[in-house]
């Protein structure tokens, strides 16, 4: 890689940081970070898998590749609430492994520094694992998602295992 490809890809990181792709489930404002975000699509016909995680909704087939789907809903241990023209799929990149997250809308991109981010607040270990931080924008608060640990290890093999099987 010669100097000008690796500035322009240091240039390109650094746009992206402190961003977030903002999206709802109930009332709640969740962001993840835009640099794993792949795209955003509709919902779609999605085919059951058997034996797996009621929060895994099954496949979907995406321009000829199997992607595993997962209901942010359900995931979060909320009320499974029947999709609508709103409801998006948002394909993101975690561990080398393309996994769709169905979320209820998606809002907009964020702007969120370092320093409006504070910790979650400390409650029982469980409730909070899945949240890197809180980002303040106004007076909107963002909860934004620790990506990295939405998922067990046995997730990660399972939904990699589900997207390798297609």
């Amino acid at each position: 890689m010669s100097e000008e490809e690796r500035q322009a890809l240091e240039d390109e990181e650094d746009t992206q940081k402190d961003k977030y792709l903002t999206f709802l489930l109930e009332q709640e404002t969740y962001g993840i970070d835009i640099r794993v975000v792949i795209e955003i699509i509709g919902i779609q016909a999605i085919t059951g898998v058997p034996e797996v995680p009621e929060y895994v909704r099954g496949i979907i087939n995406l321009r000829g590749k199997s992607i595993p789907v997962v209901d942010m809903r359900l995931r979060f241990k909320k009320e499974f609430r029947a999709y609508n023209d709103r409801t998006c799929i948002v394909v993101i990149e975690a561990e080398g492994v393309l996994i769709g997250l169905i979320v209820d809308g998606v809002s907009e991109v964020l702007d969120i520094p370092e320093g409006n981010v504070v910790p979650p607040p400390k409650l029982k270990a469980s409730q909070n694992r899945y949240i890197r931080g809180i980002g303040k924008t106004g007076e909107m608060v963002t909860l934004l998602l620790d990506w990295a640990k939405l998922f067990s290890e046995q997730d990660e093999k399972l939904l990699g295992k589900m997207s390798a099987e297609a």
